[in-house]
């Protein structure tokens, strides 16, 4: 089993929005979106997933600067992991700042700032592509001598804190609020109005941005989002959007000075004779969430049931991974990507065209469930309830676009 802290708390996280949606049903006053919500969560399992395969060159890296370039040797006690969570959360700052003031870092961090909402499950929504960008602001701890255990058993703590802030459910926290990172202080962080553009980096003290004047009180309730919606519900498209744009407007830059800093100024930035810099503007009152193609109560249904099911999917990959071959590892990644793209084009599209796709992922299910029942990775009654909840899956299916016909 992956000792990965965020792994093993993918339980709580449910438990947690679960709590969430409960209140909002008491309380009356809704924060999510079917089509947000799953789409945040599975651009977290893409997260995961596709960290599955970068794990050893993220640790690779920080392993080696370790071994060849650390200072001293830091053994793991209770001061030393003290120092090491604060001084990761200054590293943390760092990154995230560069992340939205330089344009190309920015495609790696722009996904958990693409949901119109704001609640528990946008938490979840993270980049698979933030690893490459974020990297080299952590490897001083590793020349100070923080080893790759210490150095990933206090990131993922940092990552689990950073959860609860994303909510609208709690107000302000009274002194709390000077030292640490709170639901008020990200809700700023997450706003696309000018004001609160830039602003409350912190991932855990909010001192760094305090000290370092990125600071924003939070007054009116922000608008969430970023300020070129994504509107798409596709989680692959997602984590590729911004370098999409942003690369076809570097192919028409005249020099390679503009193309550099088209590359690395801030994001928006163009030459004049691209339109100029694309500064944030304030979000008009006639503006309306992106919501293509509202699906219809039956299958809001069927794609909320069948949502459930690839997260126990997704479960059972994240927390096996390591005792899988790589043949199994491929096709359960392939199979769990090509199923939020699924989902996705179920928000966007109510064509015909897309009923062949979810036949295919059904059936492709029940094979899996076969194959990897046949090679000894799953038990004999999960293998036979899965194939089983395939097929059941696939009459309701076709049921719905008979009564849709």
């Amino acid at each position: 089993m992956d000792l990965n802290p965020v792994i093993l708390a993918i339980p709580v996280y449910f438990t947690l929005m679960g709590a969430e949606l409960i209140y909002e049903a008491f309380s009356g006053r809704q924060t999510y979106r079917l089509n947000d919500a799953v789409t945040n969560i599975n651009l977290g399992a893409l997260d995961q997933l596709t960290g599955t395969f970068t794990y050893v060159v993220k640790v690779g890296i920080y392993t080696l600067v370790y071994e060849h370039a650390r200072l001293v040797t830091l053994d793991p006690t209770w001061l030393t992991f003290a120092a090491l969570f604060v001084l990761w959360d200054l590293c943390y700052y760092w990154s995230h700042r560069m992340a939205h003031e330089i344009s190309l870092f920015w495609g790696g961090h722009v996904v958990h700032h693409q949901s119109e909402d704001f609640n528990l499950s946008t938490a979840l929504r993270q980049s698979s592509t933030a690893f490459i960008w974020s990297m080299p602001f952590y490897l001083p701890l590793a020349v100070l001598g923080f080893s790759p255990v210490q150095f990933l058993f206090v990131g993922g703590i940092n990552l689990l804190y950073q959860f609860w802030i994303h909510t609208e459910h709690i107000g302000r926290l009274g002194p709390l609020e000077r030292v640490m990172n709170t639901p008020s202080h990200h809700r700023v962080h997450h706003g696309r109005d000018p004001k609160y553009i830039d602003r409350n980096y912190a991932g855990v003290f909010i001192v760094w941005d305090r000290l370092f004047g990125t600071f924003q009180e939070e007054e009116e309730r922000p608008h969430y989002g970023i300020t070129r919606p994504l509107e798409s519900w596709n989680p692959v498209y997602a984590n590729v959007a911004h370098y999409l744009d942003l690369f076809r407007e570097v192919r028409c830059a005249r020099s390679m000075r503009d193309a550099a800093r088209m590359l690395f100024g801030r994001p928006g930035w163009r030459p004049d004779y691209l339109g100029g810099y694309d500064a944030p503007r304030p979000v008009p009152e006639e503006y309306a969430k992106y919501d293509a193609h509202p699906a219809s109560s039956a299958m809001t249904v069927y794609v909320g049931v069948q949502f459930f099911m690839a997260m126990g999917i997704v479960a059972f990959y994240l927390f096996g991974f390591s005792t899988f071959p790589m043949v199994v590892k491929v096709a359960l990644a392939a199979w769990i990507m090509t199923t939020t793209v699924a989902f996705g084009v179920f928000f966007e599209s109510q064509r015909r065209g897309i009923w062949l796709l979810e036949v295919l992922r059904l059936v492709s299910i029940a094979a899996a469930a076969w194959w990897l029942q046949g090679g000894g990775w799953l038990a004999a009654p999960f293998g036979t309830g899965v194939s089983a909840a395939a097929a059941a899956s696939l009459i309701w299916f076709l049921a719905v676009i008979a009564r849709r016909s």
